[in-house]
């Protein structure tokens, strides 16, 4: 590809019948409407219960990459090192298992102009069990967001709207490898080291965005400083991997993309307001229900969710971290994807639970990429 040359994003929405359905992805490239070799990031919402123990994640991105070897004509861990992959587990309520895929292709040069969407990837190198959760994460996380910046040709990072990291979480192996060699995790709590690797992330993203000082960064802030927090930031973890993901998503005028994003912050998981924001700064404005036209345009919703720690929304009790049976960030990914649904007459929305330092205490972001 000629990187001189005005780059086009398009992004294909894609149901999927369970974690390991790719016919959509392939009934694409067989019809000539995606090239493969053009696919740089995929996200995906999986039916599993998002925690520690859900092998959903890593079940689709292993179909992933088995059917896109085939047309890459590589090994299937070649096709990681190629393609960001984020599987984010939990559909609950009436969300709906997806793909978003974002393939990447040059474009006519007098067809660049007006700011469009533009992307960019980076992977931090493997870390160690001891770093997650740590400061080695979120420098590492800086350094791939301003690498992913470069690859997407985003200078400002007022451009960015939406930055998508996955990250690793610790399992019993992966502390006891750590206790082997005189090394001490930050939690032995697996469940809770996803926090810690969600949180350590985001600060990641903040760092690099500009959004939080270094000087303000250390080991002890992780998850216990939640003044600290980014307002692009969506972090995933998962069984699957041992390094971060990273994926920018931008506005450039370098870019001749046919779809635009824009972001909002949520401050609460009720905050209807943020949502509408985001859809007018991306040229929808809504009286009610997105009707059929807006909802054909709405090719993305991405979103973070996470439960208020004080147990209170808008001075109200709720019950999503007092509730044995449900997982708290289950309940929040239930919440805020009812109320994405309810304005956008959607509910395939890649509503990621677990908001630690990605936007305020209860709260979090909301992106929308919409066709211009």
């Amino acid at each position: 590809m000629d990187h001189d040359a005005p780059r086009r994003c398009a992004v294909f929405r894609i149901p999927t019948a369970h974690p390991a359905d790719t016919s959509g992805v392939l009934a694409l490239i067989e019809s000539g409407a995606l090239a493969a070799t053009d696919i740089r990031a995929i996200f995906g919402k999986t039916e599993g219960n998002g925690c520690v123990n859900d092998f959903t994640r890593a079940y689709a991105v292993a179909a992933l990459q088995a059917t896109l070897a085939e047309h890459l004509r590589c090994a299937p861990a070649e096709v990681g090192r190629r393609v960001a992959m984020v599987m984010s587990g939990g559909t609950e309520g009436g969300l709906s298992p997806h793909l978003l895929v974002f393939a990447v292709s040059t474009a006519p040069p007098e067809s660049a102009g007006e700011p469009t969407l533009a992307i960019g990837t980076a992977f931090t190198r493997p870390f160690l069990p001891e770093e997650i959760g740590r400061t080695s994460q979120i420098e590492a996380t800086a350094e791939a967001v301003a690498a992913a910046m470069t690859q997407a040709g985003i200078s400002d990072s007022r451009d960015v709207h939406y930055v998508q990291v996955k990250c690793p979480l610790l399992t019993g192996d992966r502390i006891a490898d750590a206790a082997v060699r005189g090394q001490t995790v930050v939690t032995e709590d697996t469940y809770k080291s996803m926090s810690y690797s969600r949180g350590a992330s985001a600060l990641g993203v903040g760092l690099a965005l500009g959004e939080i000082a270094r000087e303000a960064l250390s080991d002890a802030v992780v998850c216990h400083d939640l003044t600290l927090w980014s307002g692009r930031a969506s972090t995933s973890a998962g069984i699957e991997l041992m390094h971060n993901e990273v994926i920018v998503l931008g506005n450039s005028s370098a870019w001749a993309s046919d779809s635009v994003i824009a972001h909002r912050v949520m401050q609460d998981g009720i905050d209807l307001p943020a949502v509408l924001g985001a859809l007018a700064d991306a040229g929808l404005r809504p009286s009610g229900q997105l009707d059929a036209v807006g909802r054909d345009s709405l090719l993305a919703v991405l979103a973070k969710a996470g439960p208020s720690t004080t147990g209170r929304i808008r001075g109200a009790r709720h019950i999503m971290l007092d509730d044995s049976d449900i997982n708290a960030t289950r309940h929040a990914r239930a919440l805020v994807g009812g109320v994405l649904a309810g304005i956008t007459g959607r509910t395939d929305l890649f509503v990621s639970g677990g908001a630690e330092h990605q936007g305020p205490d209860g709260g979090g972001p909301v992106a929308v990429i919409v066709r211009r």
